[in-house]
């Protein structure tokens, strides 16, 4: 049976693609609201000190979930507390405890951000992490400039009928949203828990060894397809830069069952290049002539 990639003409797959790729994104996140999403299924726990450091990655992720293959290129952090530790590529405002203010200031902060980068035009995108409904009238203005607002969300998220009934302003708010971007509090608790030391973050495995497992998995995954579907994907990447979406979400699944961790982004975009050799039927000559994988110039630059 006949499977499509593509629910779009052959002419129109390459622009669609693109649309999907393009814009940048900025993350405003309320750090107090991400502790909550980390810990509320959890029961006897207590964040005393967050790892900021793979949060970028781990967003952008779940960016791609949704379809929004886009770069988390700055974050926005409001904290209560005393924030020490510096990461690149995220930027600290402190504001004042809930429990003093009821979360004016941080809806003063959070919301003259917002509207400074809607007004100005500053992304395409924006992540908004946080619960509080006052929010609304705000992200509606960002939206009417043409920017897209996305919110992160908990698993009630899939089930929007029934949050509406258990949590109405928590439904308002989510329905305001461009996109509800779900993520596993397990898996983001994994992120912040995490050691903060620079060294222990860097610590890569040998480029080869990753080269040869996403190959491993590509070609099992490839030898796996009918002909039918093979000859299809041919076909779809000989028009377009970039592979199907649903085909790419699984290869990294895949990958990261593996490795047992997510991709980086260079990785990703060394997994892309190598699908496109062996489905291509170049992989062989390809692989000889690339012995650095990480360092060597792509045969083609795909959006991250």
């Amino acid at each position: 049976m006949k499977r499509d990639y593509f629910s779009h003409s052959s002419k129109d797959a390459p622009r669609k693609h693109l649309e999907n790729q393009g814009g940048q994104c900025i993350a405003l996140v309320d750090a107090r609201f991400l502790v909550w999403l980390a810990q509320h299924s959890q029961t006897g726990t207590k964040q005393e000190a967050l790892n900021r450091f793979g949060l970028a990655h781990f967003l952008t992720e779940a960016l791609g979930q949704t379809g929004l293959e886009v770069d988390v290129k700055r974050i926005y952090w409001y904290s209560e507390e005393n924030e020490s530790l510096d990461v690149d590529g995220q930027i600290v405002r402190k504001v004042l405890s809930h429990d003093l203010d009821g979360g004016i200031s941080l809806l003063k902060s959070l919301g003259q951000d917002l509207r400074r980068l809607a007004d100005s035009k500053a992304c395409d995108h924006v992540l908004l992490a946080t619960d509080d409904e006052r929010f609304l009238s705000i992200i509606d203005d960002a939206q009417l400039t043409g920017m897209s607002v996305h919110i992160l969300a908990d698993e009630a998220a899939r089930s929007m009928a029934k949050l509406h009934q258990t949590d109405p302003g928590w439904g308002r708010l989510l329905s305001q949203a461009d996109r509800r971007v779900v993520v596993q509090p397990k898996a983001l608790a994994e992120i912040l828990q995490g050691a903060s030391d620079k060294e222990t973050n860097s610590v890569q495995e040998d480029p080869e060894v990753v080269r040869e497992s996403i190959t491993e998995v590509i070609v099992s995954w490839w030898d796996d397809e009918p002909e039918d579907k093979r000859e299809e994907l041919r076909d779809a990447l000989h028009i377009s830069r970039g592979i199907p979406q649903e085909v790419d979400r699984q290869l990294l699944l895949r990958m990261r069952h593996r490795l047992t961790r997510a991709l980086s982004l260079q990785e990703k975009k060394m997994l892309r290049e190598i699908f496109r050799a062996v489905a291509l039927g170049t992989h062989a000559s390809e692989g000889q002539q690339n012995s650095d994988p990480l360092t060597s110039k792509p045969l083609m630059e795909e959006p991250i």
